[in-house]
């Protein structure tokens, strides 16, 4: 005799929404000691009961953050908390990313020594900032016979900017524009930091 279909299986959205946890926690973590982190807790190796006793008497989560490390890094946090923060912080990650803008620094083959510096000021902060700069020489006239003065220009801007950004490729001749591409360097004054210390 067949049996009524009460609507279970895959096919039921409730079965769907439970997804696997990003994290194994609390009874998922099923190894026999952790190494416990977090807030109010002190830090050290426990037996797997132990640590869940704290997290509960904490009415809070234990979470396996180092699944890897031996033996696993658990912390006890609250877990909806844990996620939301995450989430929050990728959401701002993402949005710093996009706020990345390319700025523009013209300059002709002429351009003196007093001009150089004011837009050579400029473009380390746009650099600072994250963002990317393209450095072009405007020729007007018959000034495109002096594209040689126009590449100095350039690469003399490429130096002076050595510390905070870096060329993508050499300069390039587009029409009577010749010009450079800079991106921010990553990295570098943390380094310089640590050396200091």
């Amino acid at each position: 005799m067949a049996l009524p279909f009460r609507g279970g299986g895959r096919f039921n959205p409730r079965f769907q929404r439970q997804q696997e946890p990003e994290h194994r926690i609390n009874d998922r973590i099923r190894v026999p000691q952790v190494r416990l982190v977090g807030d109010n807790v002190t830090v050290g190796v426990y037996p797997i009961e132990e640590a869940r006793r704290i997290a509960q008497q904490q009415e809070l989560d234990l979470v396996e953050i180092s699944p890897n490390a031996d033996p696993p890094v658990c912390k006890v946090i609250d877990y909806k908390k844990f996620l939301y923060e995450k989430k929050r912080k990728e959401k701002e990650m993402k949005a710093n990313a996009k706020q990345s803008e390319v700025k523009e620094v013209r300059f002709t083959p002429g351009t003196d020594d007093h001009d150089f510096d004011f837009k050579a000021k400029h473009a380390e902060k746009f650099l600072k900032e994250g963002n990317k700069v393209k450095a072009y020489v405007q020729f007007k006239g018959r000034a495109i016979m002096f594209k040689e003065r126009g590449e100095l220009v350039l690469l003399k801007f490429a130096e002076r900017l050595a510390e905070v950004g870096q060329p993508e490729a050499l300069p390039k001749l587009e029409g009577k524009r010749m010009f450079l591409m800079l991106t921010p360097k990553t990295g570098k004054p943390k380094q310089k930091k640590e050396a200091a210390e």
